[in-house]
């Protein structure tokens, strides 16, 4: 990649501090570079010797705070919220105080909660916590608390916009707390060790029951005899399950949304395997968390500079009389439509993973494309009532 993005012009509209914007612009370089989150190998790809970049790096960590700076990249047109707790294992952090065991109850490591709302079948993180089975024993907390605490954080900017969730948060105490700030969510249930029971309006059961191929709609049902929902039930041919979605909205709507989410899935994995977001060594909680949004900051440049990359070398032309599906024509770009390689690769992985070569002028186009769109994210337009 040969240092093609200058990391500083995104970030000096994140961070106030012309110093703290800087340094940001620095390191996350050298994460996109080093594709890893492990402060020492960071270092290495910093200017100067790698001794001094590692004393840099703890200083913006002392100074700034990149977990403020990453709510401002909410996008205030998007359809939707995501919220997806993913694992991330430490398997050899015996005494790292935050890290606990993940699901299996074997395995060492924390949850990542991350916020995010959808862009061009990915997505742009915009909020997080953290938190791990020791974290929660260690006090009065809990993964329910956690939970709270990063919607907290969004409500304000929510509006009508739903909340969508994945099976983890399909539990009572979550729907009651949605229902009392009057937030929208679409949750797929969790059927599996305690399926929840649900109840109609005369307090008789409803059973979930559907047959391959099938789709079921169950409209003004009560959740635990709680929370009234509407249920749509999908059981694809082929699949070893249906899929159940739970939701305040129209339930087709749910499903529809809940669909969308699905295919975002692979954002969370690109921070995995394309920036090492695994790799991440530090020892104290609030800098690690500070680590984390950092890289989740030079993912999101990475990935609008991915996107202009993939259109300008994967984008086919529309001639004049062809005739092309909008979903087959890429975002943003009238003339031009999805390639079989545009389709196969993400942005991200082709400014990271593949050889390209482009004219001084085409980086300069590709660059004042991305920074048009990260600043649109930053200052979003601001209606006028005059």
């Amino acid at each position: 990649m040969d240092k093609f993005i200058n990391n500083q012009e995104f970030m000096v509209e994140l961070f106030d501090d012309e110093e703290q914007a800087e340094r940001a612009g620095e390191i996350g370089g050298a994460i996109l570079e080093a594709r890893s989150l492990r402060m020492t190998d960071i270092a290495v790809e910093m200017e100067g010797e790698s001794a001094a970049g590692y004393k840099r790096i703890q200083r913006f960590l002392g100074k700034a705070d990149p977990r403020a700076a990453l709510w401002r990249l909410f996008q205030e047109e998007a359809e939707f919220v995501i919220g997806d707790p993913t694992e991330i294992e430490r398997p050899h952090a015996w005494k790292t105080e935050y890290v606990g065991k993940l699901k299996d109850g074997k395995t060492r490591g924390f949850w990542a909660l991350i916020l995010a709302t959808p862009y061009r079948g990915r997505a742009i993180p915009c909020g997080m916590v953290t938190y791990s089975s020791k974290t929660i024993g260690q006090g009065l907390d809990s993964r329910n608390l956690n939970h709270f605490r990063a919607f907290d954080g969004l409500k304000d900017m929510l509006g009508g916009r739903p909340l969508v969730l994945d099976r983890e948060f399909s539990y009572l105490e979550l729907m009651l707390n949605l229902m009392e700030e009057h937030i929208n969510w679409v949750i797929r249930l969790n059927l599996r060790a305690h399926p929840p029971k649900f109840y109609d309006g005369e307090g008789k059961e409803v059973a979930l029951t559907i047959s391959p191929g099938e789709t079921a709609v169950l409209n003004k049902i009560w959740y635990m005899g709680k929370v009234l929902v509407n249920v749509i039930g999908v059981w694809k041919t082929g699949l070893a399950e249906p899929m159940w979605i739970m939701t305040n909205l129209e339930a087709k709507r749910g499903l529809q949304i809940y669909y969308a989410r699905m295919k975002i899935e692979q954002t969370y994995r690109d921070c995995k395997s394309l920036l090492g977001l695994t790799k991440l060594m530090n020892k104290q909680q609030v800098y690690m968390e500070k680590m984390v949004a950092l890289l989740l900051l030079t993912f999101t440049i990475g990935l609008l500079v991915g996107e202009e990359l993939r259109d300008l070398l994967y984008g086919e032309p529309i001639t004049d009389d062809e005739l092309v599906e909008d979903e087959e024509r890429i975002p943003g770009s009238p003339s031009l439509k999805k390639g079989k390689k545009w389709k196969r690769y993400s942005g991200l992985f082709v400014l990271l993973k593949q050889k390209w070569t482009l004219s001084d002028q085409q980086k300069t186009l590709v660059l004042q494309a991305a920074l048009a769109t990260f600043r649109s994210l930053v200052y979003p337009n601001v209606r006028s009532f005059v």
